[in-house]
């Protein structure tokens, strides 16, 4: 809830449309337009700034986590200190103390945008780590995934209701600002209660059994990325967020400008798609039982790919409500959902349960378990591909347009769309050929060793019975 607040409220709400501060009363609180270099905005700069500072707190928490002797265990002590805390300061971001365009609230949206990604990294760093640790076969790591996979999308879709009761609050008499606001609170009272529900009911000591880790944060960095297969899942990682997040940002334009139709189809499409999606989940551990996880992330790869090509096709082929074809918009855009929900589903599992398994190998085979720092550099590779899409893409979306520098709006073309769709296949066809390099049967291996000698002692048990 607390990540989607921010995905999708953030800009919306400091860098509001003239339609938002004509008809609601919205507030500009920072300089709008791209004023820094003529390419950025001063939200963007902070934005781009604080997730420097982010990357260097991922192996920085993870690190610290891994080596942790505390007593109730190295993950849930720092899940319990971070979770009210991300709270209150996502609800804090979101009170700039000055109405009107101000140095002051660019300081405090600066100080709140930094806080609120060391205390999320606080808190998921070590709740990924437990993936494997609580995980003790390929089975129970399919299904933790799987669960948080799912409890993900019902976070985002509670993170976009201020969509309604934004509306109404604002009918009952609230301002544009307090409208979201009280939203927020509300979100985050119940976001910070379900961040507290683990830290009190898992009891990390009476389930995981594990050795801190002794090396530093660079060392263990730096050990972590001698893992082969991990490098190349994690390359291949940085493809899939790349392509991932070039939908994700330019489907907004793709049904806007290269469909010709109303934004609003944009929200359709993403739910029709999520919800879609959501239906395969049950179905994934039953196919990574009979195919692997390997087959069926190129697989993923590939079902993206082909919907990134059909988005490239409606720019060639164009759509009856632009005038140069004779395929409604609506049709493209439905195909795009369907054949990408499959894929979506497949990748929105499969890869943290593949990070899960080789800390786990790694662990087996050096004695030293470094789960936090596996998940902090998967979450490393993450930021750098949507950091590398979002350059990408507002660098191809603007071809053969001339940009407002005053206004916060970009104005994107027809054939920049083309271009980031074959860009994003591009991406997606290279993350799958990497991922070939990526040794399954070896990890299982390790894994599957593992979990004999854990049987073992229960299948002397039950013999002396």
């Amino acid at each position: 809830m607390l990540s989607g607040i921010i995905s999708a409220w953030f800009v919306t709400f400091y860098l509001p449309t003239q339609n938002d501060i004509d008809a609601f009363g919205a507030t500009k609180f920072i300089q709008p337009g791209l004023v820094i270099g003529g390419f950025l905005t001063i939200l963007g700069l902070i934005t781009a700034l604080s997730r420097v500072f982010d990357a260097v707190t991922d192996p920085l928490i993870a690190s610290l986590s891994d080596r942790s002797k505390n007593k109730r265990g190295r993950r849930i002590p720092f899940m319990q200190v971070a979770a009210i805390p991300l709270a209150v300061v996502t609800v804090l971001l979101f009170c700039a103390p000055v109405d009107a365009i101000s140095g002051w609230n660019v300081a405090w949206i600066s100080v709140f945008v930094v806080l609120f990604y060391l205390f999320m990294t606080m808190y998921c760093t070590p709740y990924n780590a437990l993936i494997s640790e609580f995980g003790k076969t390929q089975e129970d790591r399919m299904y933790i995934s799987t669960a948080i996979s799912l409890t993900f999308f019902a976070g985002t879709m509670l993170a976009y209701t201020p969509f309604v009761f934004a509306g109404v609050l604002r009918g009952a008499g609230a301002s544009f600002s307090w409208s979201y606001r009280i939203c927020f609170i509300v979100l985050a009272v119940i976001a910070g209660i379900c961040m507290l529900i683990p830290t009190f009911f898992l009891k990390e000591k009476d389930f995981v059994d594990t050795t801190p880790s002794n090396a530093n944060m660079l060392k263990s960095l730096g050990a972590t990325f001698k893992n082969k297969d991990f490098r190349a899942f994690v390359f291949s990682d940085i493809m899939y967020w790349v392509g991932l997040t070039l939908f994700q940002t330019g489907l907004p334009f793709f049904v806007k400008v290269s469909m010709g139709l109303d934004e609003s189809f944009t929200m359709y499409f993403l739910g029709g798609m999520t919800i879609l999606s959501a239906c395969f989940y049950p179905t994934v551990a039953k196919l990574v039982r009979k195919f692997g996880k390997k087959k069926l992330i190129i697989a993923g790869f590939l079902g993206l790919a082909v919907a990134y090509v059909i988005a490239t096709l409606i720019g060639i082929l164009g759509t009856a409500e632009n005038g140069t074809g004779s395929i409604p918009g609506i049709v493209f855009g439905l195909l795009i959902c369907v054949i990408a929900a499959f894929p979506m589903a497949l990748l929105g599992i499969i890869p943290q349960a593949v990070v899960a398994d080789v800390a786990e190998a790694e662990g087996i085979v050096t004695g030293e378990n470094r789960e936090g720092m596996f998940f902090a550099a998967r979450t490393f590779a993450m930021k750098f591909g949507q950091s590398l899409a979002m350059l990408v893409f507002t660098s191809l979306a603007i071809i053969g347009t001339t940009q407002d520098l005053t206004s916060n709006d970009l104005t994107a073309s027809v054939p920049g769309m083309t271009i980031v769709g074959a860009v994003a296949v591009a991406f997606c066809v290279l993350g799958a050929v990497i991922l070939v390099f990526y040794n399954e049967k070896k990890v299982m291996k390790t894994l599957a060793q593992k979990e004999e000698q854990l049987s073992a002692p229960e299948a002397k048990e039950e013999v002396s019975e």
